[in-house]
């Protein structure tokens, strides 16, 4: 798992050892079972999560009670309820596992102690929150541009593995598209 996370983080930076081991005296694992949540609406968000193995989704619900997924995480993907890990407001958003799920987890004082001790560590969150805005964009313009049919085959060529995990109601209701739509996009006449 450590090295997991160290390949990440030098795809952007460089470390040396002892950079890394510091940096791992700021994160925890822990595992989550199927439908377990890591985040729940109301709550404190206490970590900044990094998915070393399994699927999450990230949910918000409207009063009315209709859920909208604004995003799955998989493998090597950092996910929370930024808004309110960097504010210490309560979530608006859950983040539920999909499938069992092992995690590496920052709280926000270990991320500004890690930034501290290594200053380095500032460079690489910028570029993960930059491409995660940069994904986020993309994603809002997709949504007010495209038809239905061009968003999954756009999701389908940025994430073919996602696809293959995600359930069809999951993908469906993160596209904006019924099952019935999707079921049609997937098997095509």
């Amino acid at each position: 798992m450590a090295q997991q996370l160290r390949e990440h983080i030098e795809k952007i930076i460089g470390l040396t050892d002892d950079e890394f081991s510091c940096i791992m005296d700021h994160f925890s694992t822990k595992k989550f079972r199927k439908h377990q949540f890591l985040i729940q609406e109301g709550e404190p968000v206490k970590y900044n999560y990094f998915v070393l193995s399994g699927l999450l989704k990230l949910v918000f619900t409207e009063t009315s009670g209709k859920q909208h997924i604004v995003a799955f995480a998989m493998e090597d993907w950092w996910e929370s309820d930024f808004l309110a890990f960097y504010t210490g407001a309560t979530a608006t958003m859950s983040l539920e596992c999909l499938e069992d799920t092992e995690v590496l987890r920052i709280s926000l004082n270990d991320y500004h102690a890690l930034c501290k001790r290594v200053p380095k560590m500032e460079r690489f969150f910028l570029e993960k929150a930059t491409f995660g805005f940069i994904s986020s964009q993309r994603r809002i313009l997709s949504m007010l541009t495209s038809n239905a049919r061009e968003r999954y085959e756009q999701l389908l060529k940025q994430y073919p593995k996602l696809v293959q995990r995600v359930p069809k109601t999951q993908l469906a209701a993160f596209l904006g598209v019924s099952r019935e739509t999707l079921s049609r996009f997937s098997h095509p006449m």
